[in-house]
């Protein structure tokens, strides 16, 4: 089976509000039944279409959880991974974007979906592969592109900017998203985040950022007269 990309929709229907609704009705019974419960009737029945329609916008089950899993990752790094070029302060645009990718990554609606992917991603390694896509690579694709402008402009020195990208990500997260998959989501304090979230940070530009050499005083030119 030909995995579809995240710019290429399945089937053949192309009425963008009536993908959205079916979307919706799906991540309602995926969320409540998870993947294998969940049927295409009753997907339809809570999208509030037929199921001849279904099939007219998704082949299967398969392909409409991997297009919804998707859609949300696409909507997640849209909204996250918003950083200006031309924004100054390295450090504290990296803290803004750690922080708010923490908290997304601790939605319950996300850590369900990560448990889902990663429980059938053996069985259907096509949802695994456009979650992989459209979630870690595309933020790591997103922030390489602000570093790769940053290393430009002189205030990183970074030869894999994606390296350097997925890196950020997988320290801003360090420690917090394994206990969230395992069912502590709700001990993580937003001080605990942010005490992460700012050692990241400082590893980061430790590593990546142009050391500056220090003025050196000016020379004491004056000539002085021996009495």
């Amino acid at each position: 089976m030909t995995v579809p990309t995240k710019d290429t929709p399945s089937g053949a229907g192309q009425d963008p509000e009536k993908r959205r609704q079916i979307l919706a009705g799906a991540r309602a019974v995926f969320l409540e039944r998870g993947f294998d419960a969940a049927s295409m009737g009753d997907i339809a029945r809570a999208a509030g279409v037929s199921k001849g329609t279904l099939y007219v916008y998704f082949e299967d089950k398969v392909d409409l959880f991997a297009s919804l899993v998707t859609s949300e990752c696409n909507e997640t790094a849209e909204r996250l991974f918003v950083l200006d070029a031309n924004e100054p302060d390295v450090e504290a645009a990296l803290m803004k974007l750690g922080v708010s990718f923490v908290e997304a990554m601790l939605r319950p609606s996300h850590v369900a979906t990560v448990r889902t992917v990663i429980a059938i991603a053996e069985k259907f390694p096509e949802i695994g592969l456009r979650f992989l896509d459209a979630g870690p690579d595309s933020g790591i694709r997103r922030l390489s592109a602000f570093l790769k402008a940053k290393v430009q402009q002189g205030q990183l020195d970074i030869e894999d900017t994606d390296a350097a990208a997925s890196q950020f990500l997988s320290l801003a997260k360090d420690t917090i998203l394994a206990p969230a998959l395992f069912g502590a989501a709700a001990s993580i304090q937003r001080a605990q985040m942010e005490k992460v979230v700012t050692r990241a940070v400082r590893l980061f530009m430790k590593v990546y950022g142009v050391r500056r050499e220090p003025a050196l005083a000016p020379a004491d030119t004056a000539c002085k007269v021996e009495g």
